[in-house]
């Protein structure tokens, strides 16, 4: 798979260019007695673990589903992105408690041009290999790419400290870079409790971009039998890969051999257009507008959604003449604190406006945009 590819080539560089700049830097912090080199040189290695843990990953995400796991492994890239984001914070607390030893016990670093050159060179290097390792991860979505490009700027920042500290002790005679060490420590703490945080959130499984949704929707109303795409839910099993489900309205009037040949077409279309496989469709007879199911749904609809700030639709409307019973799906927004009480007030109204009906409603949350 040329994603993996890209994945695994993005990480073998990383590795590569941080073992180097690893090996540099160790050398030059022992030489001049810089606490704060080694710790940089300590942080390109776990750099390198980074990207190890990337290609782990990639490796054991691509693997084929089976009995066990019939919907593939793809979840792993989530998980390898989490394990990067805890090196991070660990990385941050590690050199957060040898700046603060170093405080407590300060030392008086001795620098050299030559040192400081090779740092200088080490912050280019990281923000070039940062940018590109990011900028790969955005192009194939690769958490892990995206962790480790973002792990890699921030030790750019420590490296421009480290330098900064040097330079304003060979002028003034004052060591600043415990306490510099202190403050950047802080702010990689909190850049690797943020991306635990994002990469927890995919786990979890979070709401489908808008751009997506919106466009499997118009995909599936495109076609002329379709009157509206509701409900549509899409569960993630790793980047890119998207298995769900539907609820299409259609005439009261189509034909089963017509609605079948439907449903086959819109699962694939979908598939072709987007990669998402729609493995369910459900069914809505739509009312014509001039029967009496057409008119009162209209009228329910102006209502309820007039009324309601929270009440995002209505659909699959149907009306049981007969048993004098009317059904349908009310979508509530997230923002709703008690959707029961909401159910209860739209069934009050609904009984005051045509009380010889009863009222099903059926409550949906807004899955999708």
């Amino acid at each position: 798979m040329e994603r993996n590819k890209t994945i695994i080539r993005t990480s073998i560089i990383g590795i590569v260019a941080n073992i180097l700049l690893a090996g540099f830097k160790a050398f030059v912090g022992i030489i001049s007695g810089s606490i704060a080199i080694v710790l940089d040189a300590v942080n390109n290695l776990s750099d390198a673990l980074s990207s190890v843990i990337t290609i782990i990953g990639t490796k054991l995400a691509g693997k084929e589903p089976d009995k066990k796991h019939p919907l593939g492994y793809g979840r792993i890239e989530y998980l390898s992105a989490a394990v990067i984001s805890v090196i991070v914070l660990y990385a941050g607390i590690t050199s957060l408690v040898e700046s603060i030893k170093k405080i407590v016990k300060p030392l008086t670093p001795s620098y050299q041009t030559a040192s400081l050159v090779i740092v200088a060179v080490a912050i280019v290097v990281k923000i070039v290999l940062g940018t590109y390792v990011k900028n790969v991860g955005v192009k194939v979505n690769s958490e892990s790419l995206i962790a480790s490009g973002e792990d890699a700027k921030l030790d750019s920042i420590i490296s421009a400290s480290t330098l900064a500290a040097a330079i304003i002790f060979i002028f003034s005679g004052v060591s600043l870079e415990a306490y510099l060490g202190a403050i950047i420590s802080l702010v990689i703490i909190k850049a690797g409790l943020e991306m635990l945080r994002d990469n927890l959130s995919l786990i979890l499984g979070e709401r489908v971009d808008l751009e997506l949704s919106s466009e499997i929707k118009k995909t599936i109303a495109s076609f002329p039998e379709v009157q509206g795409a509701y409900d549509l839910l899409l569960h993630n099993y790793g980047p890119d890969r998207y298995i769900g489900s539907v609820h299409i309205e259609v005439p009261e009037n189509i034909t089963i051999y017509r609605l079948d040949q439907l449903q086959r077409e819109i699962a694939t279309e979908v598939y072709v257009k987007h990669g998402v496989t729609i493995e369910g469709i459900s069914i809505y007879s739509q009312n014509s507008e001039g029967s009496q199911a057409g008119r009162l749904r209209n009228e329910i609809a102006r209502n309820i959604i007039g009324k309601h700030e929270n009440v995002k639709q209505i659909h699959g409307f149907y009306l049981d003449e007969v048993n004098g019973r009317v059904v349908f799906d009310m979508v509530v927004s997230f923002n709703e604190k008690d959707r029961q009480k909401l159910r209860e007030e739209v069934i009050s109204e609904l009984k005051a406006m045509h009380p010889q009906y009863e009222y099903n409603i059926n409550l949906d949350r807004d899955f999708s945009d």
